[in-house]
């Protein structure tokens, strides 16, 4: 895994290369930032669902192997697909970090746990629990395509996203 801290803004100063052919992508700042660990890194695995996180708890009960799970929940605003309980998992197993395109609760025990967590707000009500979604597929939010097997760097800037593992 790529050494931390990696600062997001050195990362695109030292890389127009990438930036300029699309192997280097940022986010847009939409996201809060949440969890103990404010900076992470890693490689990506996607999860596509939508107001249901029984496949979200199925990822965060394996080894994360400093990996970063990446969720998109559709933007939704009307219920959580992380609590207090799926992060302190997604801490014990290993998950270097959870970016979410949706919302989270439990805010003050998620703030707790060493984990990153990045998500659009937070919100009470929890979700379904029907297992429905779709694992290991490209998912597009905050303006860019994302697919399993790239890599994430999130810090207080932002994120970024490259096909490959960088170093400064």
């Amino acid at each position: 895994m790529a050494s931390l801290p990696l600062a997001t803004a050195e990362v695109c100063d030292s890389n127009a290369g990438l930036i300029l052919n699309g192997d280097l992508r940022a986010l847009q700042p939409i996201f809060r930032i949440y969890g103990r660990r404010q900076i992470f890194a890693g490689p990506v695995v996607t999860l596509k669902i939508f107001e249901d996180n029984v496949l979200l708890r199925e990822f965060l009960e394996v080894k994360g192997h400093g990996r970063v799970l990446v969720v998109d929940a559709g933007g939704s605003m009307r219920c959580a697909v992380l609590g207090g309980n799926l992060a302190q998992l997604a801490q014990n197993n290993g998950w270097a970090g959870i970016v979410i395109n949706g919302c989270i609760r439990d805010v003050d025990e998620i703030n707790g746990c060493d984990v990153g967590i990045r998500a659009l707000n937070s919100h009470p009500m929890k979700s379904n629990k029907k297992g429905v979604g779709e694992k290991h597929v490209p998912v597009t939010f905050a303006g860019t395509r994302i697919c399993d097997g790239e890599w994430l760097y999130a810090d207080s800037d932002g994120i970024l996203l490259s096909n490959s593992e960088l170093t400064v």
